[in-house]
Formats: structure tokens, C-alpha cells, sequence
């Protein structure tokens, strides 16, 4: 097989992989050209293989290890030499083309080995740098892919309050998934503030103390969202697309979090497909505004609910 015929090969794996498992992005992907939309699907592949490696909870397998390997054979991949993932070359391609910074793909391996051995967060800057490392690192590495202004790194710092956005909406849906798998994340200190135990986040149902606390990390994340919105400029029009359907759908979801009055615990809120894609196809005109703008207005923030 050919240099080009592996490399096909390579992009097509990654292309399945997002087609089957990227529900909240797939369709924000499929808003991009063809060397773009490719780049993003090797990204979302090389996130989904990192996940699911430090998620392997089958017996005899040593999660810690297997990510050590990972990173070497990441390493590998883009140094040019041989691989054993078949979406790796694909991945090394895309960084070569967009100039991503390989270092912000081994943050997003660090940031998954947190979760290897879960530790509670004392202070909220704490959980800001882990959301950095799972989201924001990832934010940014697709800010290299659809083309952006950096304007003095302003665009590296919106993309980052993107990421933690985004990060807090997957928090607050995901109380008592987490709980269950030992996983608490938000901060003690926050938890002793509103009263909150442990044994609140595996209630059959939201509690008074707990709603007080997920209300003020919704505001939290409206607020990261409102902030993020001047990234919309910065990026090339052509991306823009892409990232107004992402933080859309994740920005509904978040309104959909608080229209159910925080009621996490019964069971998992999403958005509906056809709604994912209205938030896509309402996306489309901002590939047509022209040159790279600075004077986006943040999106307007529902009212919440006490």
C-alpha cells in the first residue's frame, strides 16, 4: 500500500469514528471543507481513543500504562515513524497541515490521566486547570484548523473560556453519572458553602442545596459562553460555522439543564437531533460575513431559575 493510500485509509477511520460517536460535533463538522472537516474528525478520534483509554475498566487492564504507550506511539506518529492506531497518521497529518502544536494534544492525554485516579478539588482554580487540559486544549487545537486572528492572543484566551464552558455544561449534566464512577467535580469549598454531601449528588432527586449550587455554576458557564462569543470574529469565516453550531448545541444544552430546573439526577439531558440541526443550519450565514470581524455581540442569556 502507498504513502497516500495509507494516509486515505488512515482519514477514513477517523472519519467513522466521528460519524458513529461525535453526536454533539458531527454535525458542526460536516459545515467545513474537506481538509478541514477531515483534520477535525482525526482531532475528535485521537480525543475518543484517549478517553476510552483511561475509561478501559475491563480486568487486567492497567489504565496508567496503557496511556504511557499511547503518548510514545503519539510521539511516534508525529516524528514519522510507524504507528500502531490506524487513526494516528491521519492525526500527524493534520498537525503537519494546520501547524497545531503537538503540545496541546500530550495536555489533553494529561488531562485524561487525571481521571485515572479521581481527586477532589479544594479550590475552583483547580478545576479551571483541569478543564483546560480536557477542553480548552482541544479548543484550541481547532482554532488551528479552521484559521483564526490571534490579535495579541486574545482569540488563545476566548477559546480557553470556550472550553471551560463547555467543560461545566458536561459537569452539570453529568452529576450523577460521575458521582457514581467517584468522580466529584466541583470544589469543596463550594460544596461546604451550599451544604452539599456527597450523598446529594446520588439523591433520587435534586435537592434545594444542590440546586443553589448547580444555579451558580450555570451562571458560571453563561458567562463563559457570553465571554467566548468574541472568538466568533477572529476565527476565518469559514470555521466560524463550526464553532457557532458547537457552542450552540452545548450552550442548549445548558438551557435545557436549567428549563428542567436543574433536575440532573433523574436522568441524562441532551438536545434533540432535529434541534442540533436547526443550531447548525442557523450557523450557516456566518461563513458569508466577509472579512474577520472584532465587534461580535454576545448571544442573548436566558433567564434562570431559582
Amino acid at each position: 500500500m502507498t504513502t497516500d493510500a495509507r494516509l486515505a485509509e488512515s482519514y477514513s477511520f477517523c472519519h467513522e469514528v466521528a460519524r458513529r460517536e461525535a453526536r454533539n460535533f458531527y454535525h458542526a463538522f460536516r459545515l467545513l471543507p474537506p481538509d478541514r472537516r477531515r483534520a477535525m474528525c482525526a482531532l475528535y478520534a485521537f480525543m475518543r481513543r484517549s478517553d476510552d483509554l483511561a475509561d478501559d475498566d475491563r480486568p487486567g487492564v492497567d489504565r496508567a500504562e496503557a496511556l504511557i504507550a499511547w503518548r510514545a506511539d503519539l510521539a511516534d506518529a508525529l516524528e514519522g515513524r510507524s504507528s500502531s492506531w490506524p487513526g494516528l497518521p491521519a492525526l500527524a497529518d493534520a498537525v503537519h497541515r494546520f501547524g497545531i502544536p503537538p503540545a496541546l494534544l500530550h495536555e489533553v492525554i494529561d488531562g485524561v490521566e487525571m481521571d485515572l485516579a479521581p481527586r477532589r478539588f479544594v479550590e475552583f482554580d483547580e478545576l479551571a486547570d483541569y478543564c483546560r487540559h480536557v477542553a480548552s486544549a482541544v479548543g484550541l487545537c481547532c482554532i488551528h484548523i479552521w484559521g483564526y486572528d490571534s490579535d495579541g492572543g486574545r482569540a488563545e484566551r476566548l477559546a480557553d473560556r470556550c472550553g471551560l464552558a463547555l467543560q461545566l455544561t458536561n459537569i452539570l449534566r453529568d452529576v450523577r453519572e460521575d458521582a457514581e464512577n467517584g468522580r466529584v467535580y466541583f470544589p469543596q469549598c463550594d460544596l461546604d458553602r451550599f451544604g452539599v454531601e456527597d450523598r446529594d449528588l446520588l439523591a433520587a432527586e435534586t435537592g434545594p442545596e444542590l440546586r443553589r449550587l448547580l444555579e451558580e455554576y450555570a451562571v458560571r458557564a453563561y458567562s463563559c459562553y457570553d465571554e467566548a462569543a468574541g472568538l466568533v470574529p477572529l476565527v476565518d469565516p469559514v470555521g466560524r460555522p463550526v464553532l457557532l453550531t458547537i457552542v450552540g448545541i452545548y450552550r442548549a444544552l445548558l438551557d435545557e439543564i436549567v428549563r428542567r430546573r436543574y433536575d440532573v439526577l433523574a436522568g441524562r439531558t441532551s438536545v434533540p437531533r432535529w434541534r442540533k440541526v436547526a443550531i447548525a443550519l442557523r450557523s450557516l450565514p456566518s461563513r458569508y460575513l466577509g472579512p474577520r470581524r472584532r465587534d461580535a455581540k454576545s448571544p442573548r442569556k436566558p433567564d434562570l431559575v431559582s
